[in-house]
């Protein structure tokens, strides 16, 4: 049977995961469909991981095409406990310069075409999503980039906006007005699907570009944000290898780890056979 500890999800400009022993890809199909990629399996810094390119080899997924729920479910199947996540974001804020890295600990949500909970189908629940990262993972970031010596700053808020397109200027202006720090496409779904999943999750956002607002700035172009890309990836691999070391084996302060606990709202006699069976590897036991 394979297992990991630690999920790496690595978005644009992280593909693999160099220091892998033991490697081995499995396909796993969920519930909900496949994941972005077979998962990469290993063991980096004397723990097992699972490795997953977000938006698939050859960056050939959409952010909003991606199969969040499958790819979250996928990792949960394997025993994780805890998920890396590893993304590009634009910049809000002068002080966050391209390179830099930022760890969120708030998101706001400006995408409207994405499904983000294992929930429904005759099930009904609610976990709390106040403080939407566990404050251990973000923790062990925040060491990790110190160990490492790149800029790494904890705390900030996290647009997901929809995409494909970059932001118009007023949008960019507007979310500046409400205090965001960093852009980006993916990562509110992920981080509320591993909740859901009781997994500690947190995100390292790798500043590409300062978005369309900063004055004397050129509106973002693509290959702009893939010059930048290439620069992070080298150091997010660092920054990740040093985070696996770093991690703590007990997770059991973070308050992921039982966010379902008290969640399912539904009479446990009308809930589907199907519905259940569908979700026992994620309920299973409050079920």
């Amino acid at each position: 049977m394979h297992t990991a500890e630690i999920g790496i999800i690595g978005g644009s400009g992280l593909y693999s995961m160099p220091g892998l022993t033991g490697i081995e890809e499995v396909a796993i199909e969920t519930p909900f469909g496949a994941p972005s990629d077979p998962l990469v399996l290993g063991t980096l810094e004397g723990r097992k991981v699972a490795f997953l390119a977000r938006h698939g080899k050859g960056h050939r997924i959409l952010p909003s095409e991606l199969n969040f729920k499958a790819n979250i479910y996928a990792l949960k199947s394997l025993g994780v406990t805890s998920i890396l996540s590893v993304s590009a974001v634009g910049s809000l804020k002068e002080e966050h310069k391209p390179t830099d890295f930022v760890i969120p600990d708030q998101f706001i949500d400006r995408t409207f075409a994405r499904s983000a909970t294992f929930f429904g189908d005759g099930i009904v629940g609610h976990v709390g999503f106040g403080d939407p990262v566990c404050p251990l993972v973000v923790d062990t970031f925040v060491k990790a980039c110190e160990e490492v010596g790149v800029v790494g700053k904890k705390g900030g808020t996290y647009i997901c906006m929809e995409g494909p397109q970059f932001s118009t200027r007023a949008e960019s202006n507007l979310y500046r007005s409400w205090g965001a720090d960093v852009i980006g496409m993916t990562n509110l779904q992920e981080a509320k699907l591993a909740r859901e999943a009781e997994i500690s999750y947190a995100t390292l956002a790798m500043v590409t570009d300062y978005d369309c607002w900063r004055e004397g700035h050129d509106d973002v172009t693509v290959d702009q944000v893939i010059a930048v890309m290439h620069q992070n990836s080298e150091n997010a691999q660092k920054v990740v290898k040093a985070a696996i070391r770093l991690l703590p084996t007990d997770l059991s302060a973070s308050p992921a780890q039982t966010a379902a606990k008290f969640a399912i709202m539904t009479d446990r006699s009308v809930i589907p056979e199907a519905a259940k069976a569908k979700l026992k590897v994620l309920f299973g036991k409050y079920l």
